[in-house]
Order: structure tokens, then C-alpha cells, then sequence
């Protein structure tokens, strides 16, 4: 019997409806439709029952610390009224218990010194979904109605970066495009100053596959790779970026926290607008209610959610992972890729990731670098005595 792991993150839909209509959408474009049947944002019964669940949780598993991401569809949908109201009723239902760490995630399309204001008073980081030039981000990333979202991205982008709301600014988010060249959307991105990057594979199941994805070829290690390279090699370090230093930390034998790679338990408990537990966002892309529960924060105790099935943590690191998983030398570094990444019809998740090619070739290229800087670092140590 594997003992249960508590949560530390939870991501918290505070709306639920989107201002844009990107293609690639995971929520509204993919499989899972249950967004239709959600309020758009959080009652206030809602929000104080999540804080009482919150606070009971982080009693019972003597948390310090919980980590909150506000989440969406869009979150500033939910307008800076209701986000200062959450925010307060959250770390008020939390003091002398654990410090709440709240960040949150948008497009940036609303975001001005409205929110602003709300947001530095909160203390609330926040990453910005920008895909590249305005070519690259518009392409997926437009409004109901055609017209692209990519100059109020960076308008948002921009307010960020000022000195009164630098803090804040967390990062950007982009969804690898293939049509997009590698370096040239890296050198965009890093032209904002992001302090991190988030680099994401569409997500794809073998059922609907990859855009692009080309039996016996590579085609996203491929594009990860060019970046790795740029980032990689650069005389100074210009930003941090997720996937590539969890590479490099998997591949040095550091352990990692991260739903993509490596062989943890599962980091981050889903809370939607009507007060439901979900598991990963991602698994929307895999079948209409994929993420379902049945669990809520007014019925569930903290105890039972964490024993319930769906978040039981028996068949965590290589054993809940599929026999060709289980028999890959690299299998400690990939951790069979993003759960929803495995998914067939026919026999669920016991699959390797439809990115398995992708993410072999990529392990392979980044470790053989950072091996070969290692053993070039310890014979020079060795030669100087």
C-alpha cells in the first residue's frame, strides 16, 4: 500500500469561458465539452468552501506552503473585483495554517493596470500565452471572429515588464508550431525578457496524432533540439526554460517536478468553477470526461478526494507505466510523457507517449551534451591538480 502524497498545487478555474478561440485549445476545442455545463465563474459558496477544504487539507498533511494557480479559460474574465475577493477569502481561510503562493495563467488580452493593481497587491505571478512573432501567435491564437490577439498579448506583455509590475511578470507560455522556426521563435520570445519559458507539444493522442507527425521521423525533438542548442550554447544564461533544465537536472540524476517528464507523482489537483475536483487539464484532450472525478469541495473531505481512485498514487513512477515504457533504457528521464499523450481508444493509457520517437531523440541529444560538458569539466578539474 503506497502512502497518499499530499497536494501542494492546485489550479483553480475562476472562469469559464475563454475571450479567444484558439484552435489548439485543450478546454474548448478538443474533446471534452464539459466546459458548456460549468457557471462561468465561482459562486462566493463556492470560493468558501474551497478555502475550508484548503485549510483542513493543508492541517491534516501539515503543508507550510500551498500553491494556487488561477485558472480558465480565461481568468481575467472573472474581472479584478472577483479576483481581489478570491485572492483575500483564499489567504484568509489559510492564515496561521500555510502561506498561499498564487500565480496565475492568461492570454493577456484583457490585462491592464486595473488588474495590474489587484495583482501586485496579491503578490499573484503571472505567465503570458505568446506563440512567437505576431505571424505565429495568430495564427492559432485569435478571437471568434478571425482577428489575431497577438498585439494585446504584447501589450499586456509590455505593462508587465514595467518597473511597478516587474515582479509579477512570471513568464511566457507557447505552443510548439512546427511551421514556426525554432530559433527565430525563441529569440522573439526572448526579446520580451521572460524570466522563464514554457515550451508545450500540442497535445496529441494516438488517435489524433501530432500535427506534422511523420512516421520514422522527429520532427518536435528535432525543434526542441535547435532550441536546446541556441539556449544551451549561449555565452550567458538569457532565460530559464522548463523543459530543457528538467532535461538537464533528469540527465545530471536530479529529480524533478514536472507532469511531462520524469517519474513524480502528479503535482497539481484541478478545482473547476462549480467547485469539482478534476485531475490534469490535459486529459481533456483525450475523451469527453477524461478528467472526471466526482468529487466536489462541498461533499469531499480532504482524506477522501486523496484516497479516491482517481487520484490514487498505487501505480506511481514505472509500474503504472506501459510494458515498452517499463523495458526503455531512458524510461527514469521520459517517464512515459504527459499522461494524456498516451491515450488509445482501444486500451486507454498503457501506451507509450504518441511523442515517444520525439522525446527519445531529445533525451538522447541533451544528454550526450551535458554528459560530454561533465566529462570535459571533471578532466580539466583532474589536469589542474
Amino acid at each position: 500500500m503506497h502512502e497518499a502524497i499530499p497536494f501542494r498545487q492546485f489550479v483553480v478555474k475562476i472562469a469559464a469561458r475563454c475571450d479567444l478561440a484558439c484552435d489548439h485549445c485543450y478546454v474548448y476545442e478538443l474533446r471534452d465539452q464539459s466546459w458548456r455545463e460549468r457557471p462561468r465563474v465561482p459562486t462566493d459558496a463556492t470560493v468558501g468552501a474551497l478555502g475550508a477544504w484548503l485549510r483542513a487539507h493543508a492541517e491534516r498533511a501539515g503543508l507550510r506552503v500551498l500553491d494556487i494557480v488561477l485558472h480558465g479559460g480565461e481568468p481575467l474574465l472573472a474581472g479584478p473585483d472577483r479576483i481581489d475577493r478570491i485572492a483575500r477569502e483564499l489567504r484568509a481561510a489559510l492564515a496561521g495554517v500555510a502561506e498561499l503562493r498564487i500565480t496565475m495563467q492568461t492570454n493577456g488580452v484583457r490585462l491592464d493596470e486595473r488588474f495590474a493593481e489587484v495583482l501586485l497587491a496579491h503578490r499573484i505571478r503571472v505567465g503570458v500565452s505568446l506563440d512567437g512573432d505576431a505571424l505565429a501567435h495568430d495564427r492559432h491564437r485569435r478571437h471568434a471572429d478571425g482577428r489575431g490577439s497577438h498585439a494585446e498579448a504584447v501589450r499586456g506583455i509590455a505593462l508587465l515588464r514595467r518597473p511597478r509590475y516587474r515582479p509579477l511578470y512570471g513568464g511566457l507560455l507557447c505552443t510548439i508550431d512546427l511551421g514556426n522556426d525554432p530559433v527565430a521563435t525563441y529569440e522573439e520570445l526572448l526579446s520580451h525578457a521572460p524570466p522563464m519559458l514554457d515550451l508545450l507539444l500540442p497535445h496529441a493522442t494516438w488517435e489524433f496524432p501530432p500535427p506534422g507527425a511523420r512516421e520514422g521521423e522527429t520532427p518536435y525533438a528535432d525543434w526542441l533540439i535547435a532550441v536546446f542548442d541556441r539556449w544551451y550554447g549561449a555565452s550567458v544564461r538569457e532565460t530559464r526554460v522548463r523543459i530543457l533544465e528538467d532535461l538537464v537536472d533528469l540527465t545530471l540524476g536530479r529529480d524533478v517536478q514536472s507532469e511531462v517528464l520524469g517519474l513524480g507523482p502528479p503535482g497539481s489537483v484541478v478545482v473547476e468553477t462549480d467547485g469539482t475536483f478534476e485531475r490534469e487539464d490535459s486529459l481533456k484532450s483525450a475523451y469527453d470526461g477524461a478528467a472526471a472525478t466526482g468529487l466536489d469541495v462541498f461533499r469531499h473531505d480532504p482524506a477522501t478526494v486523496l484516497a479516491a481512485p482517481a487520484y490514487a498514487r498505487a501505480a506511481v513512477g514505472v509500474a503504472g507505466l506501459s510494458a515498452t515504457c517499463r523495458r526503455c533504457p531512458v524510461v527514469r528521464t521520459c517517464g512515459g510523457g504527459l499522461r494524456a499523450h498516451r491515450y488509445r481508444p482501444d486500451n486507454g493509457f498503457d501506451n507509450p507517449s504518441v511523442y515517444c520517437a520525439d522525446l527519445r531523440a531529445l533525451i538522447d541529444h541533451v544528454g550526450a551534451r551535458v554528459r560530454a560538458d561533465v566529462r570535459a569539466l571533471v578532466a580539466d578539474s583532474r589536469s589542474r591538480g
